[in-house]
């Protein structure tokens, strides 16, 4: 019997106003969970057998190619649920991407037979389920536009000027949310940093000029 969290229904409404029995089903089956930082916590291939409720921490999930490139599809914080695994969940398929413990993480799994009860039994459940896929889908089509249509200078650009002032990343992790590989970012920042975009620093990078990395990210180069 796991004695759930009394934030639990804060963080996830869907899992408000449960019915007794299921409520007791949660307690019964519900796993408490901790990883690490840079723990895989699924890859792509194995078979999904639980949803992880995130209560602390975040995960990141990709998608990696055979050469090795990988690319950031989207995180999972607190309070929200992982679409890759809930698509796998309902349709009983190997996992398509890879997650990984972007921090230190606490969490509940969900045994599939459990989420597919909630998903079925409980109205609050199902709707946040399938909000998911809507809210899900809009970020994943913006993605698609941006590596087929954006050029890799603006999206980067971009990037950064969404995180100024300060980006405290690696050039390989930059890489790996942009879709790109590490050599190619460097020499795009190196760039910025002659423009006297940005300024270069250890896994950090200090953006003097977000508006003109906007312009230079709708195409406009100043």
């Amino acid at each position: 019997m796991t004695q759930l969290p009394n934030t639990l229904p804060a963080l996830f409404p869907g899992l408000a106003g449960l019915p007794p029995d299921l409520a007791a089903e949660v307690e019964r089956q519900a796993i408490p969970m901790r990883a690490d930082a840079g723990s895989v916590l699924f890859d792509a291939g194995l078979a999904c057998q639980a949803l992880p409720l995130v209560l602390e921490g975040g995960i990141r999930v990709s998608k990696r190619a055979e050469n090795g490139r990988e690319i950031r599809l989207y995180g999972v914080h607190p309070g929200e649920l992982c679409i890759v695994t809930v698509s796998c969940l309902l349709g009983g398929n190997a996992y398509p991407a890879t997650g990984i413990a972007e921090t230190d993480i606490s969490a509940l799994a969900l045994p599939r037979p459990l989420f597919l009860a909630l998903t079925a039994q409980h109205a609050p459940f199902r709707d946040a389920v399938f909000g998911l896929f809507a809210e899900r889908l809009t970020g994943l089509m913006t993605l698609v536009e941006e590596v087929t249509f954006h050029k890799l200078d603006q999206r980067l650009a971009a990037w950064l000027a969404a995180r100024a002032p300060t980006v405290l990343a690696s050039h390989q992790d930059i890489a790996q949310e942009l879709g790109s590989v590490r050599e190619i970012v460097s020499r795009l920042l190196k760039q910025f940093e002659e423009q006297k975009f940005v300024l270069l620093g250890r896994e950090r990078i200090e953006v003097l000029a977000p508006t003109s990395l906007k312009k230079w990210a709708s195409g406009m180069s100043s």
